[in-house]
């Protein structure tokens, strides 16, 4: 008996009409700035004049937080990386926090004629703040949207920071941002290469991963990517580089416990054990959003200055033409597994999340709420 040949698709994209690049969000005027932050620290009991101060540092900045701007222009370089591929699709961009919503992404989605689409986040790594809170907003959208009578199937791709997409152009950024050290023939040992990303509560981390699993799912991934990028540098200079995994971005009660070392408590450290350079690689980060120009380029750089060492922030991935392509190659492979294909390329030979999270993956420690794109 012979089975009958797969009829090709029209598109490597099919069965999707589109993609939605979905992000944290961000104020782009003055105006914008706090009821942003509003919206952030909704239900959470944290009083105005405490949101003032962190209004301080978007008002420092004409009111604009990069990252609405730079997640229109990853979704723009999306597309032009499809149609270069003969798969043109349009892709939107949608904010858990600002505008334009889930819900309004998906009547525009509606309005264009999409039945359905397939959904890349702007955060690489699995937690509850990183992807389970973004399959949440997407199914409370989803149920706004069907309450208007539109009816959407929405999918969504895994956490890739696992993947070559993600890893690859990493490494490459930061083999060529230590190639441009070369010059001042810094002895090894007085070199540090500090892999940074957000910090989390050490409880979301301790339940990241799938319910049946050991947890630490955050933490463990962002150690793979360290390691990863550790070995392709150390075969690029030939020699095993000086590495620290550091943390950023850390909110909540002091008496909350929250993943460490905070990167200038582990800038001080090393400066006092004799290090000179730090090389700072956002590994926790898709794109220089607030966290990473604040954070990292304003407050980490001056306590680097403070301290003597010599401060090179690693750029993020953004719209690298290496992590795009990486992203889109995602994409195909998404589309496949829908149409009933099981993936044979970076997915597979990858130690990755399934498209569908397992049950319990990443819990929401405050109260349950439906979420697309898993199996609870």
């Amino acid at each position: 008996m012979t089975s009958t040949p797969r009829e090709a698709p029209a598109s490597d994209l099919d069965p999707y009409d589109g993609v939605l690049v979905l992000s944290f969000g961000g104020p782009e005027t003055p105006a914008q700035v706090m009821p942003f932050l509003r919206r952030v620290t909704a239900g959470k009991g944290v009083p105005d004049e405490r949101l003032v101060s962190v209004a301080e540092h978007y008002l420092a900045r004409g009111g604009e937080s990069p990252l609405p701007r730079l997640t229109r222009e990853l979704a723009m370089a999306i597309e032009a990386e499809l149609t270069r591929r003969g798969a043109h699709r349009s892709v939107l961009t949608a904010y858990r926090h600002s505008s334009p919503s889930v819900l309004e992404a998906l009547r525009d989605a509606a309005d264009r004629g999409w039945r359905r689409l397939v959904v890349v986040v702007t955060s690489a790594y699995p937690s509850y703040s990183g992807c389970r809170q973004y399959r949440e907003d997407l199914a409370a959208g989803d149920a706004a949207a069907r309450d208007e009578g539109i009816e959407l199937v929405v999918d969504k791709l895994a956490p890739y920071a696992a993947t070559a997409a993600f890893r690859g152009p990493q490494a490459r950024l930061l083999c060529e941002a230590v190639a441009t050290l070369s010059e001042r023939a810094e002895p090894p040992e007085r070199l540090v290469v500090l892999y940074v990303t957000h910090s989390i509560p050490e409880t979301m981390d301790e339940l990241s991963g799938p319910g049946d699993g050991d947890g630490h799912a955050y933490l463990r991934e962002h150690l793979d990517v360290a390691a990863a990028l550790t070995s392709e540098l150390a075969e690029r200079i030939g020699r095993q580089p000086r590495t620290r995994l550091v943390f950023c971005s850390r909110s909540g009660p002091p008496s909350q416990r929250w993943l460490a070392p905070d990167i200038n408590d582990a800038l001080r450290e090393l400066a006092a054990e004799g290090a000179r350079t730090a090389v700072v690689v956002p590994i926790g980060f898709v794109c220089d959003h607030m966290e990473v120009i604040e954070d990292l380029d304003t407050q980490a750089a001056a306590t680097a200055a403070e301290l003597g060492l010599r401060f090179v922030r690693v750029p993020t991935v953004g719209v690298a033409a290496d992590f795009v392509s990486g992203l889109v190659d995602l994409l195909v492979e998404r589309a496949a597994e829908a149409r009933g294909i099981q993936p044979a390329g970076p997915v597979a030979a990858s130690d990755t999340w399934p498209s569908l999270c397992r049950t319990g993956c990443c819990p929401n420690l405050q109260e349950h709420k439906p979420a697309l794109c898993g199996r609870d």
